[in-house]
């Protein structure tokens, strides 16, 4: 596999310098191992691993604001531990760190993970795959959770995220049972895999399941619920990486990073997180409306172009000299807080692909209608 790829991205880097690799689908070891051999040599993001935990970073980022808890009493759950899932824990990991300054291995204990098997630990006896190592749990003693239900009264969890592509695996007795566990706290529940399908649960079972008080993101689209008691319309978060994909591609080729790192990834999230309007804040959204998304792409895309030059990674001149002029006005570090000047924001914005509205307005300069 590995002196089959080799040959197709050294062709590819060869034929077009400076290209930007997105890697999308691979099966986890393979998307691991990819990303490992590839990223600090060519200018190459994995979706699956980096895109998903980015855009997962921003809405958890958001569901953190408003759940009630300071963020080191938090314990999460992941149910699934594929590329996705590890991808994100690693991710949310590192907020932790940077952000709220707890150190890796207390952010790290932070975090509980089950599989095929139940709760994955050093000593359940199997020979854990490379990527699951990372989490699995040293603290167990001899307990041992043979599945889900089992596992959530063993860790009682304020958040659990599905990245397991099982259908209703967040069912009626889980959900109740995270809502009574969060009692003072609103409950994060984040059923990340798609299509509907495979989703883990849907916004309404898990509104009915919490008293309407969940913090909810989904891998794909469910309808707004109406709380029968009073009429309001709720807007469940979707945390789809098409809000993070194209504006990393976009400033990949803007900046001409040297690589991607997991401090750019971090200014994206932060960014997307930062682009919540007033509005969507108050309603407690997690992610902004998709009306906007190329509004806040935009924003994301700047916020990238100057993470990259902060890093001394940015390889365009003009970029380079665009941010030094105009340095974003919360930055004080290289630390990634997502920030962007309103200078480079007007120039991503030229720099951005508009579609057309009309075949008239598409032909019309081709043809000096």
């Amino acid at each position: 596999f590995y002196a089959a790829t080799d040959k197709v991205l050294t062709a590819l880097s060869k034929a077009f310098p400076g290209i930007f690799i997105q890697f999308e689908d691979f099966n986890t070891p393979h998307a691991f191992g990819l990303l490992d051999r590839w990223r600090n040599s060519t200018l190459c993001f994995n979706d699956d691993i980096q895109g998903t935990g980015s855009v997962i970073l921003a809405g958890f980022i958001s569901a953190i604001r408003l759940a009630g808890i300071p963020a080191q009493d938090h314990r999460v759950l992941f149910v699934g531990a594929g590329s996705a899932g590890v991808g994100v824990a690693k991710q949310l990991v590192d907020y932790l760190v940077i952000e709220h300054k707890i150190p890796e291995e207390k952010a790290k204990a932070m975090f509980w993970f089950v599989d095929s098997r139940g709760m994955i630990t050093a000593n359940r006896g199997d020979k854990l795959a490379e990527h699951k190592i990372y989490f699995a749990r040293h603290d167990n003693g001899s307990t041992q959770c043979k599945d889900l239900a089992d596992t959530l009264e063993y860790v009682k969890p304020t958040a659990l995220i599905g990245l397991s592509t099982i259908y209703k695996a967040f069912n009626e007795k889980i959900l109740t049972r995270m809502s009574q566990l969060n009692a003072q706290n609103r409950p994060i529940i984040f059923p990340l895999s798609n299509p509907k399908t495979k989703a883990e649960c849907t916004f309404e079972e898990a509104m009915r399941c919490t008293d309407n008080r969940v913090l909810f993101a989904s891998g794909t689209a469910f309808p707004e619920y109406k709380v029968p008691e009073t009429g309001e319309v709720r807007v469940p978060g979707q945390g789809n990486n098409m809000y993070v994909f194209p504006p990393i591609g976009l400033g990949a080729k803007l900046a001409k990073p040297k690589r991607i790192t997991d401090s750019l990834i971090f200014a994206v999230s932060k960014s997307l997180s930062n682009s919540l309007s007033s509005d969507e804040i108050a309603r407690g959204e997690l992610y902004p409306r998709i009306e906007r998304i190329r509004e806040t792409s935009a924003q994301i895309a700047a916020a990238f172009v100057h993470q990259a030059v902060r890093e001394g990674l940015a390889q365009d001149q003009f970029w380079i000299d665009l941010v030094t002029a105009n340095p974003a006005s919360s930055a004080t570090s290289t630390s990634p807080d997502g920030s962007y000047s309103k200078p480079v924001l007007e120039e991503v914005l030229k720099r951005m692909w508009a579609p057309a509205e009309s075949a008239h307005q598409l032909l019309a300069p081709k043809l000096k209608l």
